[in-house]
């Protein structure tokens, strides 16, 4: 916040009067302008080494009395802390998105959701040193960030920093300079700006040798009253010559002058795009706040008050769009302290007028009131003192109001004094408190005051609240000060020609002014502001032709511009919801392909950015056309996930997408496009978006027909690409030639972590080749390669993989036909490998011979945690094998065992081998005949065991005398979590059992009991037996055969008991 932004080198020259001799300040000069040969050599003899307090030429009385000038500027204030980490670790970009280079600072935070460019960051203390060693330093830096993050405080930083030798050692001499005191000079000589800047150069004449390196600091080049023109400008190599100030700012970048200094410029996105890349040597980002620093930055403000700061938090949290705008530090300060007011002057729930704000406008209605003193307003009583505030009030908007809208209106954000008396400023009304609120004065190097406003949002607020007042009054358009036009009478013809004006301006600069006009509207904010601001019930009839007026502006156009998103921000602030509601509903209740227009097209557009369920994942599945699609790509770019699964997009869309993920603006880091219809056309314009995105890290293609040949393009990409880290490709045809291209690419690729190829027609030979590739990378964790038919084959081929590789992780090889044979050799490689942590090998067709090689693994292996063995042909002998081996083994957690023909003998193994086994956590025998006797034998092991949480019976012949047994386990077992019993035949008896253990059992989470005709006795032991236990979160006790009206009263009764439950009936 520039309120809180020190200048450093403003008033340097202050209090010396007399100017240096010209022959003294021409030894600097050479130096700047790259001149003479002795300007890059050290001194031979220094007074001071490079680390003391001054620098490397501390010896010099002239820098030393500049540093201590900088350090007086700065009025110690280094000594309250020092810069917060965001400061000191600056993110190092590339250059400038579309966005901050089209687009209003608050549009730049809403659209990318409060999230700023993953890049790498550089310290503080090497900006300006070269990036390797084989680079060179900076001659041209720019520091960007959107107003109010801190360019100013950084500046302040690193200038405090340098003049008491912290920083910076290899510069001699650093100048700062703003522009707000440069827009003080029409014309000024390289010369004249040194003079003004380094006014310490004594009459013998500086030491040039002494000084190797310059740093010229030109802060808020935003600020700069004329634009900067690379174009146009005549080259100027004279240091001397009077040139127009833009001019010479040109041609110090361009090195026409000072060609040996290094120029640091900082400046908010918009205005840097001024500069040619060409000539940017780095460029920086600062970031804003992250959720903790909001915290911090409140904590700070309410250091005393737990319970003020806990509701502030509260409101911010609880309000997506105040916490995006939250994420840059001028605005939360300026939000804590409006809700910080709010909250102690509330007279209690029931006051109405002081509720939390829910719009922009409301926020800064609540921050005029607080400025204006409103605190002191009784109910139905307006004392004399606040009569004149508010009367005081009204005369500011008008005056520094008016100044604020032809500001705007003209890119000016900093005023000097003849601008204030040509607005009508009273001078003195610029020493009040209220105007400190919205105002700030600086001195400047002409000795005249500079003045701006706190920060960019409250000019914009006063100058809708300007345009208001006036437009209600004028008879020609306001937009043309001093200009002809029309007659426009009426506040809807102004409001009408706002909007044009804020919907043609393709910079965006009034879409806040633009809100905050409508604001003024809605009746929250005639009440906040009634009698200080506005007058009580003024224009609340023109609210409905407003909200028409604004829907009439979103044309059938092809794209959704940020304007048009602008449209529902500014329906929101009137409080005029209902279109973006409809959609938002939509979307829940997946009929958002039925609302196709142009108004609807946009509220989906503003919801992606606002919306708490879009924060996360924007899900468009069964919602768009190719149409909707195109016209939404602008506001794609910055979703974070998306999800566009069948959608019946074909190969057109693909290009649409390739170019959106192409962008260099592009955020998105997850995309699902699965069950669409996209072919190897579709995936070739995808591989091509990957050779250069560098934002993607997921994504998702299963289920479409991309065939060999849009594998290959794909593969082809990936030995590129270094950002994708998943990749699912199931169902899509690929064959052994794709898995080929797959191979490939991963021998390549070090950044892929997950490869779904299921499902995918893959045989012996595709196998091989992956198989070839996993003994070469070591980046692929997970591979999933379920239904195919690699055979035995392809399982000896990726166990010999197995042997060298140490990075695989997760191996799915489900349904692939693979018998004893392979499975003997891929155990022959789990006794090696260390890495594998879980095997599929769900409906294979092994035998108890298999299963004899599985158990000698187990009591080998000592990484794998989960194994599945659904669905094959393990029999007792098998399973009895496995049982064994799991009493010896310590590092199984999950263990699937589901219809493998097991019966009693197998249970009872796998009971004794529980009693011992620590590690599994997990185990699943449903759908094996194991009875009565094998659930008794699985129950003893429960009241012995303390490791398992789930347990998984479901169609296992279970009868009442296995609920009993396990009951009676419960009644003991103090970690059991899940219990699945579904489809036995427990019946009434085996309910109660199970009933009784409830009254005494608190660890049980999940209690499956479907289909166990249970009867209505045994349902209401249960539901009775749950008023008692406070551990059960869901119970499903469908299929039981009770009725409607009796499924009806016992869920009902557990409602009752055991509210905390959800009850399936």
């Amino acid at each position: 916040m520039r309120k809180q932004e020190m200048r450093m080198g403003g008033e340097a020259g202050q209090g010396h009067g007399a100017g240096s001799p010209a022959e003294q300040v021409k030894a600097l000069m050479d130096l700047l302008a790259g001149k003479g040969c002795q300007g890059s050599q050290a001194p031979q003899t220094p007074d001071r080494t490079p680390d003391s307090p001054r620098g490397p030429h501390g010896n010099d009385s002239r820098i030393q009395r500049h540093q201590e000038a900088l350090l007086s500027r700065a009025g110690g204030s280094l000594e309250l802390g020092g810069p917060s980490p965001r400061l000191t670790n600056l993110l190092l970009v590339e250059g400038l998105m579309d966005l901050q280079l089209r687009e209003h600072d608050f549009t730049q935070v809403e659209a990318t959701r409060g999230a700023w460019r993953s890049a790498r960051t550089i310290t503080l203390n090497r900006l300006f040193l070269p990036l390797s060693r084989v680079s060179i330093p900076p001659r041209i830096s720019i520091t960007i960030g959107v107003a109010g993050v801190g360019k100013t405080t950084l500046v302040r930083h690193f200038v405090c920093l340098w003049a008491r030798g912290q920083i910076g050692k290899d510069f001699s001499l650093v100048l700062p300079l703003t522009f707000r005191d440069l827009n003080t000079h029409e014309k000024l000589s390289a010369d004249r700006l040194i003079r003004s800047i380094f006014p310490h150069v004594g009459e013998s004449g500086l030491e040039v040798a002494a000084l190797a390196k310059v740093l010229l600091i030109l802060d808020g080049l935003d600020e700069c009253k004329t634009p900067l023109d690379f174009s146009n400008t005549v080259a100027c190599t004279d240091p001397k010559k009077e040139i127009q100030v833009d001019h010479l700012i040109t041609n110090i970048i361009r090195g026409n002058l000072f060609p040996e200094v290094s120029v640091w410029v900082t400046s908010r996105p918009s205005a840097a795009g001024q500069i040619p890349g060409g000539l940017v040597d780095r460029m920086t980002e600062i970031r804003g706040f992250n959720g903790e620093e909001i915290k911090v930055c409140l904590e700070q403000m309410f250091p005393e008050d737990q319970v003020l700061l806990d509701w502030v938090l509260s409101q911010v949290r609880a309000h997506r769009a105040l916490y995006l705008m939250c994420t840059v530090p001028a605005f939360c300060r300026l939000a804590g302290l409006a809700l910080g007011h709010l909250c102690r002057h509330r007279q209690g729930p029931q006051d109405t007028e002081l509720w939390p704000p829910r719009t922009l406008c409301e926020l800064y209605s609540c921050y005029f009131r607080m400025a204006l003193g409103g605190e002191g307003q009784e109910k139905g009583k307006v004392s004399p003192r606040i009569e004149q505030l508010a009367h005081g009030g009204r005369r500011m908007v008008g005056t520094l109001g008016r100044m604020a809208f032809h500001g705007l209106v003209k890119k000016k954000y900093v005023f000097y004094e003849p601008d204030l008396k040509a607005f009508g400023v009273d001078l003195a009304l610029l020493q009040s408190t209220v105007c400190s609120y919205f105002l700030q004065r600086e001195e400047t190097l002409a000795s005249s005051a500079a003045y701006c406003f706190t920060h960019l949002s409250l000019q914009e607020f006063l100058g809708a609240a300007y345009y208001y007042s006036a437009s209600k009054r004028a008879i020609f358009d306001l937009f043309t000060e001093g200009g002809v036009s029309w007659p426009r009478l009426g506040f809807l013809t102004h409001f009408r020609s706002a909007a044009q004006r804020a919907m043609q301006a393709e910079d965006g600069r009034l879409d806040v002014f633009l809100r905050f006009l409508c604001g003024l509207l809605s009746p929250r904010v005639n009440d906040l502001l009634a009698g200080s601001l506005l007058a009580p019930g003024e224009q609340q009839g023109s609210r409905a032709q407003v909200a028409q007026l604004l829907q009439g502006c979103l044309q059938p156009n092809t794209v959704v511009c940020a304007r048009a998103v602008n449209v529902l921000h500014c329906l929101h602030e009137l409080q005029h919801t209902e279109l973006a509601r409809s959609v938002e509903e939509a979307m829940e209740s997946g009929g958002l392909a039925r609302l196709t227009g142009p108004p609807h097209r946009a509220a989906l557009a503003y919801l992606l950015q606002v919306s708490d369920a879009c924060a996360q994942e924007a899900n468009l599945s069964l919602s768009l056309s190719q149409g909707v699609l195109q016209s939404l790509l602008p506001q794609l770019l910055y979703c974070r996930s998306l999800r566009l699964d069948t959608n019946q997009f074909q190969d057109p869309v693909m290009e649409l997408l390739g170019s959106v993920l192409s962008g260099k603006d592009c955020r998105i880091q997850r995309i699902s496009l699965a069950e669409n219809q996209i072919s190897n056309k579709g995936a070739k314009a995808l591989a091509r978006s990957l050779l250069v995105n560098r934002s993607l890290t997921s994504l998702d293609l299963r289920c479409n027909s991309i065939g060999p040949q849009g594998a290959k393009a794909l593969a082809d990409a990936l030995k590129i690409n270094r950002t994708l880290a998943s990749l699912s490709l199931q169902s899509n045809r690929i064959r052994d030639d794709g898995a080929k291209f797959m191979a490939e690419a991963l021998a390549a690729n070090r950044t892929l972590s997950v490869m779904h190829l299921q499902k995918n027609t893959i045989g012996p030979m595709g196998a091989q080749h992956m198989a070839d590739a996993l003994k070469q990378n070591r980046s692929l964790k997970e591979l999933m390669f379920s239904s195919n038919s690699i055979g035995d084959g392809g399982a000896k081929a990726l166990a010999e993989a197995l042997k060298v590789n140490q990075g695989l992780e997760s191996l799915d090889l489900q349904s692939n036909s693979i018998s004893d044979t392979g499975v003997a050799a891929l155990m022959g490689a789990l006794c090696a490998n260390r890495a594998l942590l879980s095997l599929n090998l769900r409906e294979n067709s092994i035998s108890p011979e298999g299963a004899q090689d599985l158990a000698r693994a187990l009591c080998t292996n000592s990484t794998l945690k989960n194994l599945d063995l659904t669905a094959n042909l393990l029999h007792d002998q098998g399973a009895q094998a496995i049982a064994m081996a799991v009493r010896e083994n310590h590092t199984l957690m999950s263990l699937h065992l589901q219809w493998n023909f097991i019966q009693a003998g197998a249970a009872k193994a796998l009971g004794q081998a529980l009693q011992f086994n620590k590690s599994l956590i997990s185990l699943d025998l449903q759908e094996n005949a194991i009875g009565d006797e094998g659930a008794c034998a699985v129950a003893s092991a429960l009241k012995a065991n303390t490791a398992l949480t789930a347990l998984y019976l479901q169609v296992a012949s279970i009868g009442a005398r296995g609920a009993q047994a396990l009951g009676e386990a419960l009644a003991v077992n103090r970690t059991l979590e899940i219990l699945d019993l579904r489809g036995n035949a427990i019946g009434v008896a085996g309910a109660k059992a199970l009933a009784n253990a409830l009254k005494v059992n608190s660890s049980l989470r999940r209690l499956n009991l479907q289909e166990n005709s249970l009867g209505m006795d045994g349902m209401i032991c249960i539901a009775t037996a749950l008023s008692g236990n406070h551990g059960i979160q869901h119970i499903n006790l469908q299929g039981n055969h009770i009725g409607e009206s009796g499924a009806r009263m016992i869920s009902e009764t557990i409602k009752t008991n055991a509210p905390s439950c959800t009850v399936e009936m």
